[in-house]
Protein backbone atom coordinates (compact mmCIF):
# COMPACT_ATOMS: atom_id res chain seq x y z
CA UNK A 1 0.00 0.00 0.00
CA UNK A 2 0.95 3.13 -0.98
CA UNK A 3 2.41 6.31 1.37
CA UNK A 4 -0.06 8.98 1.51
CA UNK A 5 2.19 12.03 1.77
CA UNK A 6 1.37 15.63 1.26
CA UNK A 7 4.22 18.50 -0.19
CA UNK A 8 3.56 21.90 0.14
CA UNK A 9 5.63 24.81 -1.95
CA UNK A 10 5.61 22.38 -4.72
CA UNK A 11 6.69 24.41 -7.51
CA UNK A 12 9.73 25.62 -5.29
CA UNK A 13 13.13 23.93 -5.96
CA UNK A 14 13.09 21.55 -3.56
CA UNK A 15 9.49 20.78 -4.33
CA UNK A 16 9.93 20.14 -7.80
CA UNK A 17 13.10 18.27 -7.41
CA UNK A 18 10.91 16.10 -4.47
CA UNK A 19 7.78 15.59 -7.42
CA UNK A 20 10.54 14.32 -9.80
CA UNK A 21 12.02 11.60 -7.16
CA UNK A 22 8.50 10.62 -5.85
CA UNK A 23 6.33 10.58 -9.02
CA UNK A 24 9.06 7.48 -10.05
CA UNK A 25 8.68 5.82 -6.79
CA UNK A 26 5.45 3.17 -5.98
CA UNK A 27 5.91 3.50 -2.52
CA UNK A 28 4.83 7.01 -2.18
CA UNK A 29 0.78 8.51 -3.15
CA UNK A 30 1.67 12.37 -3.07
CA UNK A 31 -0.25 15.60 -3.31
CA UNK A 32 1.04 17.99 -4.20
CA UNK A 33 0.16 21.89 -3.43
CA UNK A 34 1.38 25.37 -4.03
CA UNK A 35 -0.31 28.38 -2.86
CA UNK A 36 -3.04 28.35 -6.21
CA UNK A 37 -3.83 24.81 -4.46
CA UNK A 38 -3.30 25.40 -0.81
CA UNK A 39 -2.64 28.66 1.02
CA UNK A 40 -1.18 26.98 4.15
CA UNK A 41 -1.14 31.06 5.62
CA UNK A 42 -5.28 30.14 5.81
CA UNK A 43 -5.35 27.76 8.93
CA UNK A 44 -9.01 26.82 7.74
CA UNK A 45 -7.86 26.01 4.65
CA UNK A 46 -5.35 23.59 5.62
CA UNK A 47 -7.56 22.08 8.04
CA UNK A 48 -10.31 20.89 5.44
CA UNK A 49 -7.44 20.09 2.61
CA UNK A 50 -5.25 17.63 5.67
CA UNK A 51 -8.99 16.71 7.37
CA UNK A 52 -10.14 15.60 3.70
CA UNK A 53 -6.51 13.92 2.60
CA UNK A 54 -5.60 12.29 5.71
CA UNK A 55 -1.78 11.57 5.14
CA UNK A 56 0.40 9.72 6.68
CA UNK A 57 3.20 12.71 6.19
CA UNK A 58 3.56 16.26 5.40
CA UNK A 59 6.64 17.52 3.63
CA UNK A 60 6.74 21.51 3.48
CA UNK A 61 8.88 23.21 1.04
CA UNK A 62 7.20 26.56 1.33
CA UNK A 63 8.90 29.10 2.49
CA UNK A 64 9.33 33.93 2.42
CA UNK A 65 12.83 33.09 1.30
CA UNK A 66 13.57 37.10 0.00
CA UNK A 67 15.92 37.85 2.97
CA UNK A 68 16.32 41.53 2.20
CA UNK A 69 12.45 42.17 1.24
CA UNK A 70 11.36 40.45 4.82
CA UNK A 71 13.32 43.34 6.43
CA UNK A 72 10.46 45.06 5.18
CA UNK A 73 7.81 42.79 5.12
CA UNK A 74 8.08 40.87 8.49
CA UNK A 75 4.52 40.39 9.33
CA UNK A 76 4.12 38.39 5.83
CA UNK A 77 7.28 36.39 6.21
CA UNK A 78 5.90 35.26 10.08
CA UNK A 79 2.69 34.18 8.02
CA UNK A 80 4.69 31.84 5.74
CA UNK A 81 7.49 30.92 8.00
CA UNK A 82 6.17 30.73 11.31
CA UNK A 83 2.63 30.65 11.59
CA UNK A 84 1.32 29.04 8.41
CA UNK A 85 3.96 25.92 9.96
CA UNK A 86 2.30 26.12 13.15
CA UNK A 87 -1.45 25.42 11.17
CA UNK A 88 0.52 22.23 8.84
CA UNK A 89 1.62 20.71 12.26
CA UNK A 90 -1.76 20.90 14.08
CA UNK A 91 -3.77 19.62 11.36
CA UNK A 92 -1.00 16.41 11.15
CA UNK A 93 -1.34 16.88 14.71
CA UNK A 94 -4.97 15.97 14.46
CA UNK A 95 -4.91 13.50 11.56
CA UNK A 96 -2.14 11.53 13.37
CA UNK A 97 0.31 12.13 10.59
CA UNK A 98 4.64 12.78 10.75
CA UNK A 99 6.17 15.85 9.40
CA UNK A 100 9.52 17.24 7.70
CA UNK A 101 9.67 20.99 7.45
CA UNK A 102 12.91 22.98 5.96
CA UNK A 103 14.62 25.64 7.77
CA UNK A 104 17.99 27.46 7.46
CA UNK A 105 21.36 28.77 8.19
CA UNK A 106 20.53 31.66 8.79
CA UNK A 107 18.85 30.77 12.12
CA UNK A 108 23.09 31.36 13.61
CA UNK A 109 24.36 34.71 13.41
CA UNK A 110 27.66 33.16 11.92
CA UNK A 111 30.06 34.14 14.47
CA UNK A 112 31.23 30.85 14.85
CA UNK A 113 34.74 28.93 13.82
CA UNK A 114 33.51 25.50 13.45
CA UNK A 115 30.25 23.84 11.48
CA UNK A 116 27.55 24.50 13.20
CA UNK A 117 25.73 21.55 15.02
CA UNK A 118 22.02 21.14 15.73
CA UNK A 119 22.57 21.72 19.43
CA UNK A 120 24.27 24.86 18.87
CA UNK A 121 22.53 27.83 20.18
CA UNK A 122 20.36 29.67 17.45
CA UNK A 123 21.18 33.38 17.13
CA UNK A 124 19.57 34.70 14.04
CA UNK A 125 20.01 38.13 12.93
CA UNK A 126 17.41 38.78 9.81
CA UNK A 127 13.83 38.59 9.82
CA UNK A 128 14.16 35.82 7.57
CA UNK A 129 16.09 33.77 10.08
CA UNK A 130 14.08 34.82 12.81
CA UNK A 131 10.92 34.37 11.26
CA UNK A 132 12.61 30.75 10.52
CA UNK A 133 13.49 29.63 13.86
CA UNK A 134 10.19 30.50 15.02
CA UNK A 135 8.68 27.90 12.26
CA UNK A 136 10.85 25.49 13.67
CA UNK A 137 9.43 26.14 17.36
CA UNK A 138 6.02 25.94 16.29
CA UNK A 139 6.45 22.82 14.40
CA UNK A 140 8.46 20.99 17.14
CA UNK A 141 5.95 22.39 19.91
CA UNK A 142 2.91 21.29 18.17
CA UNK A 143 4.33 18.07 17.08
CA UNK A 144 6.71 16.56 19.50
CA UNK A 145 8.17 13.10 18.56
CA UNK A 146 6.76 13.18 14.60
CA UNK A 147 8.61 16.31 13.33
CA UNK A 148 11.87 16.46 11.42
CA UNK A 149 13.40 19.39 10.75
CA UNK A 150 16.15 19.71 7.93
CA UNK A 151 18.25 22.93 7.94
CA UNK A 152 19.81 23.50 4.82
CA UNK A 153 22.03 26.19 3.19
CA UNK A 154 22.56 27.96 -0.50
CA UNK A 155 19.83 25.88 -1.99
CA UNK A 156 20.38 25.73 -5.86
CA UNK A 157 18.49 23.78 -8.86
CA UNK A 158 18.15 23.54 -12.59
CA UNK A 159 14.81 25.69 -11.93
CA UNK A 160 13.62 29.47 -10.67
CA UNK A 161 15.86 31.69 -9.65
CA UNK A 162 19.39 30.76 -7.41
CA UNK A 163 22.83 31.52 -7.16
CA UNK A 164 24.31 29.18 -9.76
CA UNK A 165 21.83 30.56 -12.71
CA UNK A 166 22.29 34.34 -11.97
CA UNK A 167 26.35 33.69 -11.92
CA UNK A 168 25.99 31.48 -14.98
CA UNK A 169 23.79 34.58 -16.59
CA UNK A 170 26.48 37.62 -15.25
CA UNK A 171 29.43 35.53 -16.14
CA UNK A 172 28.22 35.76 -19.99
CA UNK A 173 27.13 38.93 -20.16
CA UNK A 174 30.03 40.64 -18.26
CA UNK A 175 33.96 40.79 -18.41
CA UNK A 176 34.01 41.63 -14.72
CA UNK A 177 32.40 40.56 -11.71
CA UNK A 178 33.02 41.53 -7.46
CA UNK A 179 31.84 38.92 -5.47
CA UNK A 180 31.94 38.43 -1.52
CA UNK A 181 34.53 36.03 -0.04
CA UNK A 182 34.18 36.93 3.61
CA UNK A 183 30.70 34.75 3.47
CA UNK A 184 30.90 31.08 3.67
CA UNK A 185 28.88 27.90 3.74
CA UNK A 186 27.80 25.19 2.25
CA UNK A 187 26.11 25.23 -1.51
CA UNK A 188 23.57 22.42 -1.58
CA UNK A 189 22.01 20.82 -4.62
CA UNK A 190 18.22 20.74 -4.12
CA UNK A 191 17.96 17.43 -5.99
CA UNK A 192 20.49 16.25 -2.78
CA UNK A 193 17.97 17.65 -0.55
CA UNK A 194 14.95 16.14 -2.10
CA UNK A 195 16.77 12.61 -1.44
CA UNK A 196 17.55 13.55 1.81
CA UNK A 197 13.86 13.99 2.22
CA UNK A 198 13.29 10.63 0.74
CA UNK A 199 15.59 9.22 3.37
CA UNK A 200 13.70 9.89 5.95
CA UNK A 201 10.59 9.06 5.14
CA UNK A 202 11.86 5.54 4.11
CA UNK A 203 14.06 5.13 7.10
CA UNK A 204 13.24 1.48 9.00
CA UNK A 205 12.91 3.73 11.88
CA UNK A 206 11.52 7.00 12.45
CA UNK A 207 14.09 9.45 13.88
CA UNK A 208 12.53 12.83 14.98
CA UNK A 209 14.09 15.99 15.81
CA UNK A 210 16.34 18.59 13.98
CA UNK A 211 19.10 17.51 11.75
CA UNK A 212 21.31 19.47 9.21
CA UNK A 213 21.62 18.59 5.74
CA UNK A 214 23.77 20.28 3.44
CA UNK A 215 26.59 19.72 0.91
CA UNK A 216 29.61 18.18 1.63
CA UNK A 217 32.41 21.09 2.34
CA UNK A 218 32.77 24.59 2.40
CA UNK A 219 33.33 27.74 0.34
CA UNK A 220 32.54 31.49 -0.14
CA UNK A 221 30.44 33.00 -2.26
CA UNK A 222 33.53 34.05 -4.70
CA UNK A 223 34.99 30.90 -4.73
CA UNK A 224 32.08 29.24 -5.59
CA UNK A 225 31.18 31.73 -8.35
CA UNK A 226 35.25 30.56 -9.50
CA UNK A 227 33.94 26.95 -9.42
CA UNK A 228 30.79 27.70 -11.58
CA UNK A 229 32.36 29.71 -14.17
CA UNK A 230 34.99 26.68 -14.42
CA UNK A 231 32.79 23.92 -15.01
CA UNK A 232 30.29 25.97 -17.35
CA UNK A 233 33.68 27.02 -19.50
CA UNK A 234 33.12 30.27 -18.73
CA UNK A 235 36.76 32.15 -18.98
CA UNK A 236 35.79 35.44 -20.42
CA UNK A 237 34.57 36.58 -17.09
CA UNK A 238 37.26 38.09 -14.14
CA UNK A 239 36.11 37.08 -11.16
CA UNK A 240 36.92 39.39 -8.18
CA UNK A 241 36.94 39.24 -4.21
CA UNK A 242 35.57 41.57 -2.15
CA UNK A 243 34.27 42.01 1.12
CA UNK A 244 30.52 41.78 2.06
CA UNK A 245 31.01 45.84 3.35
CA UNK A 246 31.34 46.90 -0.37
CA UNK A 247 28.07 45.53 -1.24
CA UNK A 248 25.77 46.34 2.40
CA UNK A 249 22.40 44.35 1.93
CA UNK A 250 18.98 45.20 4.04
CA UNK A 251 19.20 41.96 5.75
CA UNK A 252 22.65 41.11 7.93
CA UNK A 253 24.51 37.47 5.87
CA UNK A 254 25.47 35.22 8.59
CA UNK A 255 30.24 35.38 7.71
CA UNK A 256 30.26 31.72 8.35
CA UNK A 257 27.24 29.03 8.57
CA UNK A 258 29.10 25.80 7.45
CA UNK A 259 26.47 23.17 9.24
CA UNK A 260 27.73 19.92 10.77
CA UNK A 261 25.63 16.89 8.91
CA UNK A 262 27.57 14.30 11.52
CA UNK A 263 24.04 13.66 12.83
CA UNK A 264 22.31 13.07 9.73
CA UNK A 265 24.92 10.83 8.29
CA UNK A 266 25.08 8.68 11.32
CA UNK A 267 21.70 8.19 12.20
CA UNK A 268 20.44 7.62 8.21
CA UNK A 269 23.65 5.45 7.48
CA UNK A 270 24.35 7.83 4.56
CA UNK A 271 26.81 9.95 2.74
CA UNK A 272 26.09 13.44 1.19
CA UNK A 273 28.10 14.33 -1.72
CA UNK A 274 30.68 16.89 -2.15
CA UNK A 275 29.05 20.40 -3.15
CA UNK A 276 31.60 20.72 -6.39
CA UNK A 277 30.17 16.93 -7.54
CA UNK A 278 26.34 18.36 -6.85
CA UNK A 279 27.36 21.26 -9.03
CA UNK A 280 28.55 19.68 -12.15
CA UNK A 281 25.43 17.14 -12.41
CA UNK A 282 23.65 20.50 -12.06
CA UNK A 283 25.40 22.45 -14.73
CA UNK A 284 24.86 19.51 -16.98
CA UNK A 285 21.59 19.42 -16.38
CA UNK A 286 21.06 22.51 -17.52
CA UNK A 287 22.84 22.34 -20.71
CA UNK A 288 20.76 19.56 -21.20
CA UNK A 289 18.07 21.79 -20.99
CA UNK A 290 19.20 24.22 -23.45
CA UNK A 291 19.78 26.85 -20.27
Amino acid sequence: MSIKILVTGANGQLGRELRQLLEGDDRFDATYTDVAELDITDAAAVNALVDGLQPAYIVNCAAYTAVDRAEDDEAAATRLNTDAVRHLASAAARCGARMVHISTDYVFDGHAFRPYREDDATHPTSVYGRTKLGGELALLTSLPGQSVVLRTAWLYSPHGKNFVKTMLALGRERQQLRVVYDQVGNPTSATDLARAVVTVLTASEWHPGVYHYAGEGAVSWYDFTKAIHRLAGIDSCNVEPCLSDEFPTRATRPHYSVLDKAKFKTTFHTTIPHWERSLAECLKQLEQNGR
